[in-house]
Order: structure tokens, then C-alpha cells, then sequence
């Protein structure tokens, strides 16, 4: 492996440790944090591709194409959530962000494991707080409103509950989705981690 695949890993493991500390602290992800993820994405493949070492970037497809792609396929995942309210613009960027280092393929099994992550993560949360009744509640309306707008015709939007639970910093969501995808990636290809 190329020496510069661990400081690829690295790069984007202190992004993401970046934001999941900016939104446990804040509940926001920093967008120059997003930008400047992004830039440094596509700076390692444009230096793999010059050097002519795909191998630089050890995880997804190399390429500005596949980069791009990746971060508009992470993009385009989290969007619906985004539009139904159940999750922040910040949570959105930061996915097309990850897609831009792991590449289409990967972004979609990373988001995959963000969400079971979530889901894990919010039952926690919910017992520790002592909230799971509200939840519970709280997600029966949402099922209810939403089949009853869908078989007369309403919008398919899903309506906030009338009494909130908290909101859970789903960075960490996506960091330890991500890191689940880069682990299975680097083991599957026999790569040493650093």
C-alpha cells in the first residue's frame, strides 16, 4: 500500500471526529468543516491520479468522476430525509461529504450502517433519557398522519410530533456508519490499517 493511503485515512477519520465533537458540542456541523472535507476529498484524487497511485486513497473508486459521484449519491440519500424534517441540512452535507472519499458504492453501505447506527443510537438515547414512551408515541402519530395523507390524496409530508423527544447529533450516526464501511472495506482488501 502507498505511503500516503494512511494520511488519506487519517484525513478523513479527523474530519469526521471533527464533526461528530462540533455536534455533540453544538448540534451543528460546521459547513467550512463540510467544504474543506470536500476540497481535501478531491485534492487526494487529483494527487492519486497525477502520481498515478489509485491506491492513495485506499477506499471507493478511484477518480474525480467516482468522488463526484460519491458525494452527490450521499447527498441525494439523506435529501429525502432532510425534506421530511427528520434530519438537519448539516447531517446531508456531511454524508456527500463522506461520498466524496468513499465513492458511490461505498457512501450507500456507509449510509446503511449510519442508519442502523441511528436507530441503535436513538433507542439508547431514549432509555437513558427516559423518553422511550414519548418516542413510541411520537412515532405512531407520524405512521398514522402519514398513511391517512397518503390514501386521501394529502401530502406525503410527515408532520412534527406535537411534543419532542430531543434530537439526536446524528454525526456520530455517520461517523460510526462510516467507520463500519471503512473497517469492512480494509479488511475485505487485506489493506494494514496504520
Amino acid at each position: 500500500m502507498d505511503s500516503q493511503a494512511p494520511l488519506a485515512l487519517l484525513a478523513l477519520t479527523t474530519l469526521m471526529l471533527t464533526a461528530v465533537v462540533c455536534d455533540v458540542r453544538t448540534r451543528r456541523i460546521p459547513n467550512t468543516l463540510v467544504v474543506v472535507g470536500i476540497a481535501l476529498g478531491l485534492s487526494f484524487q487529483v494527487v492519486a491520479r497525477m502520481g498515478g497511485d489509485p491506491s492513495m486513497n485506499p477506499v471507493g473508486a478511484p477518480g474525480i468522476g467516482a468522488a463526484l459521484l460519491g458525494g452527490l449519491t450521499g447527498l441525494t440519500l439523506f435529501l429525502p430525509l432532510y425534506a421530511l424534517r427528520t434530519m438537519g441540512a448539516g447531517d446531508v452535507k456531511l454524508l456527500s461529504m463522506v461520498g466524496v472519499w468513499l465513492g458511490p458504492e461505498h457512501v450507500a453501505w456507509a449510509t446503511l450502517w449510519a442508519l442502523l447506527a441511528g436507530g441503535v443510537l436513538a433507542l439508547f438515547a431514549a432509555l437513558f433519557t427516559g423518553v422511550l414512551r414519548q418516542v413510541l408515541a411520537n412515532l405512531h402519530t407520524m405512521v398514522v398522519v402519514f398513511f391517512m395523507q397518503a390514501q386521501t390524496g394529502g401530502g406525503l409530508g410527515v408532520a412534527a410530533p406535537a411534543q419532542t423527544t430531543g434530537r439526536l447529533p446524528y454525526a456520530v450516526a455517520i461517523g460510526c456508519g462510516t467507520a463500519i464501511e471503512l473497517a469492512l472495506v480494509l479488511i475485505h482488501s487485506g489493506v494494514p490499517t496504520p
